[in-house]
């Protein structure tokens, strides 16, 4: 019975990490704290956005977080770095310490609206201005994927807290 119960729960190990993985807790935990982030929704966004791998898109978007270098460059200019390249973007810390910023910047800019910070994350600013901005809900995305995306992540975000919540600092 001990052994049954211990390959179940390695089973239920080994299956969460294929279908919900978490790598980079540390740097995640770090740069939520840092920068006033949920740490299950950066993982979230992380899942979403590259199933924790490192990858580069059809559209240039780089690392876990895929983030574009244009985008890095604005991110370099509003935290006042100086020194960014776009081969960084493939440095998780660096990658994850980017995209935490944007979410957060997003955030603030949107008055805390996550459904609008992550629709930007997804679609850009410009569109999220033209659907309502500030006041953007779910119903006002006009683009069938980035509505599709931020339903996923806010899924995730529960998910990663459900079963992540000591890694990710959350209790």
């Amino acid at each position: 019975l001990v052994a049954v119960l211990v390959a179940t729960g390695t089973l239920q190990d080994t299956l969460r990490e294929v279908t919900l993985p978490l790598r980079h807790e540390d740097i995640i935990r770090q740069q939520a704290a840092e920068k006033q982030v949920p740490a299950d929704l950066i993982a979230a966004v992380i899942y979403s956005e590259s199933r924790f791998r490192d990858q580069t898109s059809h559209a240039g978007a780089r690392g876990l977080m895929q983030i574009t270098p244009r985008t890095a460059k604005l991110i370099e200019g509003l935290s006042g770095g100086s020194t960014f390249t776009a081969e960084d973007l493939s440095d998780p810390d660096i990658n994850i310490r980017y995209g935490t910023y944007y979410l957060r910047y997003l955030t603030e800019k949107f008055g805390g609206n996550r459904i609008a910070a992550l629709a930007a994350y997804n679609a850009g600013e410009t569109n999220v201005a033209a659907w309502g901005g500030s006041d953007l809900s779910l119903d006002d995305i006009e683009f069938d994927e980035t509505r599709d995306y931020v339903e996923s992540v806010l899924e995730k975000k529960d998910d990663y807290a459900d079963h992540y919540s000591e890694e990710l600092g959350l209790d």
